[in-house]
This record gives structure tokens, sequence and C-alpha cells, in this order.
């Protein structure tokens, strides 16, 4: 890291009440190095995306996002398959990428992991040629989404979580998809169908590898109410592995093909209406990241 662009959402709860030049001094601080040039935005919104955009065509050979997982999205948009690395600070709600790079939580930790960080290069993965780094899902999963922006008044995650997730049920139904899984397809009946870049290999969604060049397919096919009650609760906590109407599937490039010309699709945390059938491909190692050794 030579020439380093710091973005941060200066609406992130934990940055909420803070002065922004207290801010600027821990982060230019804390990343000083010998040669290394920083420059530190504070800002939010629409803002943040163009900031990204413009430190992307500039000649910051790294950017530094501070935001939830949306933001890391774009982030990782604009730099995948160049030569600018990214690193994370994890600064929203679930930080799914930040954490599987072992990123600390506290704004101060993040940034001495950083400082002291090493590059590598992680996959992403594309949905009808949008890439993404972490998931993507349909049915209860796009309505979990939605639901989270409707509670996110309510005190405390958990509480949070436990309204979302039984929102989310409530609205959800079955529907018909045609899955096409490296080749081999399937007619399914389902209401939760969830596509990830690598595996996620324990509770609480959790991928210890990020370079596997691998998707995986995982959708919910019980009908019944109390099956499919206990599918989401163990959707949500990441304990789906052990439940027999959940099927997981490797892949490199899954179809999903719908009666409806378009979709609600849940990426990254962020909602989007997407033109089926939906097609995800794994791109292996195209994001440059600085994660800690």
């Amino acid at each position: 890291m030579k020439n380093v662009l710091v973005i941060l959402n200066e609406r992130a709860g934990s940055l909420l009440g803070r002065d922004g030049g207290e801010i600027r001094d821990i982060v230019e601080k804390t990343l000083a190095g010998p040669g290394r040039e920083i420059r530190v935005v504070l800002t939010h919104g629409r803002e943040i995306v163009r900031e990204i955009h413009n430190g992307a065509k500039t000649g910051y050979d790294t950017l530094i996002i501070g935001g939830g997982d949306g933001s890391v999205n774009c982030a990782a948009s604009a730099l995948a398959g160049t030569k600018q690395a990214l690193g994370v600070l994890p600064l929203g709600t679930m930080n799914l990428f930040a954490r599987d790079l072992g990123m600390p939580p506290k704004l101060e930790d993040a940034l001495s992991a950083l400082a002291s960080g090493k590059e590598r290069q992680v996959d992403l993965a594309r949905l009808n040629g949008r890439l993404f780094h972490t998931l993507s899902g349909i049915g209860f999963f796009s309505q979990m989404a939605r639901a989270r922006e409707e509670v996110r008044s309510l005190p405390g995650k958990a509480v949070q979580v436990v309204a979302a997730a039984w929102r989310a049920f409530s609205r959800t139904g079955h529907f018909s998809l045609e899955l096409d899984i490296d080749g081999k397809k399937r007619s399914i009946e389902t209401y939760a169908l969830l596509v990830t870049v690598n595996r996620f290999t324990g509770e609480a969604w959790r991928r210890e590898t990020l370079d596997k060049g691998v998707l995986e397919c995982h959708f919910a096919t019980d009908k019944a109410t109390a099956a499919r009650l206990k599918a989401g609760a163990d959707l949500v906590t990441g304990r789906w592995r052990d439940n027999p109407g959940i099927e997981s599937y490797t892949a490199t490039r899954v179809r999903v093909e719908r009666s409806r010309r378009r979709a609600w699709v849940a990426t990254d945390g962020e909602l989007m209406r997407e033109y089926t059938p939906l097609e995800y491909i794994v791109v292996p190692k195209a994001l440059r990241i600085i994660a800690p050794i």
C-alpha cells in the first residue's frame, strides 16, 4: 500500500457521534508507513458510490472501504480484474465479507490489521453479468433483505434478525424453478434458494476459504409449516447442513429459470429486480484484497 484512498460511511453505526477530524487522525496514524500516502473521505449515500468509482479510475493502488456488504460489493465490482487492491473495514450490519477475511470488528483493530496485512486474491461471482462477493438469494432471502430494512428501528441486532425472519417467512410462498447446475437439470418446488461464492462450512454463515473457484447452490423443499419454520430458523442461524429439507450442491455455473419475467433477488445485502433466467458463474481469483496475515 503506497497510495491509499480510504472511504468511510460517516453514518455507519460505529462512527455516529464521533468527530470526523478524530476519525481521520486515527486512520492516518494507524495506516502510516514509509512512503505511504493516505487520503481519507467521510461521506454517505450515493456519494460513496461516486467516490469508489472515482478512486478506481485514479492512481490509487489500494482502496479501503468502511461500510457494509453493499458498499464492499460496489468496490469489489469496480476493482475486479485490476491491479488495485481492496481493504475492508466492517462498519455495516452483517459484514459477511469482512468477517470471512478475518477482519476485527472494531475500527482501530481493523485498521491495524490492514496496516500489517498481506495481499491475496479471492473469488467473485457474476449474476447476469453483475459481480458479487458473498451470496445471492431469492424467495425467503429476498424477503429477509426487505424485512431487515423495515425493522432497523427495533432495539438490538438479535431482535431485528428474529423480527425480519418472521416477516420474511410470513410473506414467502412456494414457487417452481428449473435448475441447471453444471449441466445437471432439476425441477423443484421451493420457497428459498441461495447461491454462495465458495462453500459455507460452519454455523453463522462462515467461509473458511475464498479462493476454491466454486459456487454452492442451496434450496429448501419442505412444504409442511413446521418444517418450513425449522428450515427458516436453520437458514438464518447457519445450521442448515443438518436439515434434511435443505439441499446443497457445488458447481461453477448455476442457471435458475422461473415463469416470471423478473424476480426480486437479494445480493450481498442489496435487494434488486433481476431478469430471468438468473445466470450465476464463478469468477476465480478476480479480486486483490488486503487481509490480516
